[in-house]
């Protein structure tokens, strides 16, 4: 029964490996850390496989439950004190360490807009990677965060504005049409901003 586990996790992880290396470089712009992020996420889900395995019998796929472990777990690191001490910066008079140039098929991102995504804040990153890089519904997103769907699109709608502004006039935002749903979000961002501010006060107001 062991070695059965053991042989389905190594076909997982092997399946489910190129695609979080990609989106953990396009949380942390280093291929190093992403890989740190891999490693440290498939040892979560290893510790939870006959759960995960039992679960995708019933229809929860284990990518997606890999793929909310990580960002999850990245959510709640980037919320300590002393990470966000750590991730201030370079000290006054270094220069900021450029991003590592990924190789061409790693990432379909371009090196502006990872830049721009790291900007964000992490619960916009987040909505950012998983709706537009992973191509999740407003549902299958506000799941994965535990978040309400209305906060989904309020994040969403200011991390595009938030990009525009640090890209510029050549931006060109592909997402704002609905395109993703098929439909226009009937939702204003006023209504809901304010299903944000309730999630937040639910959260210990996050962003």
């Amino acid at each position: 029964m062991r070695q059965e586990l053991e042989a389905s996790f190594d076909v997982f992880a092997a399946a489910a490996i190129p695609r979080l290396r990609q989106l953990a470089y396009a949380w942390s712009r280093d291929w190093h850390r992403a890989d740190d992020l891999v490693q440290d996420t498939l040892e979560r889900v290893y510790a939870a496989w006959p759960r995960v395995r039992r679960n995708d019998q019933v229809g929860e796929h284990p990518f997606a439950y890999a793929r909310t472990t990580m960002l999850r777990h990245l959510i709640s690191e980037q919320r300590r004190p002393w990470r966000r001490r750590e991730s201030t910066g370079p000290h006054p008079g270094e220069d900021p360490p450029a991003p590592q140039l990924p190789p061409a098929e790693a990432t379909s991102l371009s090196l502006d807009l990872l830049a721009a995504i790291a900007t964000l804040p992490v619960r916009q990153r987040a909505v950012v990677l998983l709706r537009y890089v992973e191509d999740l519904s407003v549902a299958e997103v506000a799941e994965a965060l535990g978040i309400s769907e209305g906060t989904v699109k309020s994040q969403a709608h200011h991390a595009r504005t938030a990009l525009a502004a640090h890209l510029g006039a050549g931006y060109r935002d592909d997402y704002s049409t609905g395109e993703h749903t098929g439909r226009r979000d009937e939702r204003t961002p006023s209504s809901t901003d304010r299903q944000d501010r309730e999630d937040r006060a639910r959260t210990g107001g996050q962003p």
